[in-house]
């Protein structure tokens, strides 16, 4: 428990509890909390359309409206994850650490994924679990891209082909020192190779490629951090020394 029980002490607003959880980063309390509600919220709405049905009337209109209301909550959550930016927290030192576990972090079990509550509780999450999981996410757009480059041959003949004039390149400047010798030459072969470089990627369809394995990284990425619940994570342990 975060807060030990005191009877004597003063009950927090809420909105201060939530902004003491985010700002020590117990984001998972709030995860739960959202579900907690929105399944108190259900529970009620089901009790009631009961009600209705057992006293005799007719219950067509509360299930269009249970319909209809679950329907503009979905459309809403996804409206606001498609308009944030879900790298607003991301980091170079997200790439650094080591990757989560596949089956038991980033996979979990049947009961780490569910629905958002709320449109606020969608955007925690997916900026979050973006955060987290970063370097499982690229590890799956390399695999994306490696799939889309197998469905198209020509895209990944003009990718290696293009990797490979440049690299010649690189072994001739090393070789011949063409940056002190002939920097002039050198310079305007830079240009015919940049210009070779975007006629092979357009000839053989790579920007297809490109397009469609960021498109799918991009909604499989989504997609599992909007329904990834968040759980808790490691926090660095205060120096015994600090003040309390």
């Amino acid at each position: 428990m975060v807060f030990s029980t005191n009877p004597l002490s003063l009950a927090v607003p809420d909105p201060v509890f939530e902004t003491w959880l985010r700002d020590n980063r117990f984001l998972e309390i709030l995860d739960d909390h959202a579900a907690a509600l929105a399944g108190f919220a259900d529970h009620t709405t089901s009790r009631a359309i009961t009600a209705t049905a057992r006293r005799g009337t007719t219950n067509n209109t509360a299930t269009l409206f249970t319909a209809a209301t679950f329907l503009f909550s979905v459309c809403s959550t996804l409206v606001s994850v498609l308009t944030i930016n879900p790298f607003a927290k991301l980091a170079a030192e997200d790439f650094a650490g080591d990757t989560p576990s596949w089956t038991g972090s980033f996979l979990g079990s049947s009961v780490s994924f569910s629905w958002p509550a709320s449109p606020s509780q969608a955007r925690m999450r997916v900026q979050e679990n973006v955060k987290r999981y970063a370097r499982n996410y690229a590890f799956l757009s390399v695999l994306i891209l490696a799939c889309c480059l197998y469905q198209i041959p020509i895209a990944l003949l003009g990718i290696v082909s293009s990797l490979l004039m440049w690299e010649l390149f690189r072994i001739s400047d090393n070789r011949w020192t063409l940056v002190e010798r002939f920097s002039i030459f050198r310079q305007i072969l830079i240009y015919l190779l940049q210009s070779a470089t975007a006629i092979i990627i357009y000839c053989c369809n790579v920007q297809i490629s490109l397009f469609w394995a960021l498109c799918v990284s991009y909604v499989v990425m989504l997609l599992h951090a909007l329904l990834r619940k968040l759980t808790p994570t490691k926090r660095p342990e205060k120096p015994e020394n600090c003040e309390t």
